[in-house]
C-alpha cells in the first residue's frame, strides 16, 4: 500500500491495466450483482433530491422499482445501494438500442438536466474506496465481467489509475492525483529494476 494524503492506496491501480470495453461487455456491472450500486452518506440526500429530474431518463420499471424501495436502499449488509429491477439491474439503468447497459442519471446529467454524474462506486470503477476513520483504503476490484476491459487495457498500456483520472481528481483533488503520478512513475521504476 502507498500512503497519499489520508489515503492509503493499492499498488494494483498502478500496476493493474484497465479501459471499459462497452462494446464488449455491454455494461454488464450495471445488471450483475448481488446489489446495487454502492452509496455514500452524502448521495442518498443527493439522490432523494434530483429524482424527479432524473425520472424522464429511466425505465418504467426503474421508476416502479424506486417508488417501492426508495431513491436508495439497503442491502443484506445494511449498506446503502442504489434499488433494482427484479433482482438484476440497477433502477437507473437503461439500454440503448444495441443493448448496452447505460446510466439514466448520467443520460440526465450529460442532457444538462442536473450537476450530479452517478454514484461514486459507479464513477470510479473498477477502484473501490473504503472510508475509515482515520483514512481510505483506494483499492483495485477485480471482476470477471471486465475481463474484456483488462485485455483492452493491456493492449493499450493504460493503468488503471489514468483511466480514473478524472474521476479520482473529483474525488481526492487534482494535488492528490499529481502526488499519485509521482509516487506511480517511481514505483513503475523500481518495478522495472527487479
Amino acid at each position: 500500500m502507498i500512503e497519499i494524503g489520508k489515503t492509503l492506496v493499492s499498488e494494483d491501480i498502478i500496476e493493474e491495466q484497465f479501459v471499459c470495453n462497452i462494446d464488449k461487455c455491454k455494461g454488464e456491472c450495471c445488471v450483475q450483482g448481488d446489489a446495487g450500486a454502492p452509496l455514500i452518506e452524502e448521495e442518498i440526500k443527493i439522490l432523494d433530491t434530483i429524482f424527479d429530474k432524473v425520472r424522464p431518463f429511466i425505465t418504467p420499471k426503474g421508476i416502479k422499482s424506486v417508488e417501492e424501495f426508495g431513491t436508495w436502499t439497503k442491502d443484506e449488509f445494511d449498506e446503502l445501494v442504489t434499488p433494482l429491477i427484479d433482482g438484476k439491474e440497477c433502477a437507473y439503468t437503461v439500454f440503448d438500442k444495441n443493448g448496452v447497459a447505460k446510466c439514466g442519471i448520467e443520460d440526465a446529467y450529460n442532457a444538462g438536466v442536473i450537476t450530479w454524474r452517478k454514484p461514486e462506486s459507479c464513477h470510479l470503477y473498477p477502484i473501490r474506496v473504503t472510508k475509515y476513520s482515520e483514512f481510505s483504503a483506494v483499492n483495485y476490484h477485480e471482476w470477471d465481467i471486465c475481463s474484456d476491459a483488462c485485455i483492452l487495457g493491456q493492449e493499450l498500456k493504460v493503468p488503471v489509475y489514468k483511466f480514473l483520472k478524472e474521476p479520482l481528481i473529483s474525488k481526492f483533488g487534482e494535488n492528490w492525483y499529481k502526488e499519485l503520478e509521482l509516487v506511480a512513475s517511481e514505483h513503475l521504476k523500481q518495478q522495472g529494476n527487479k
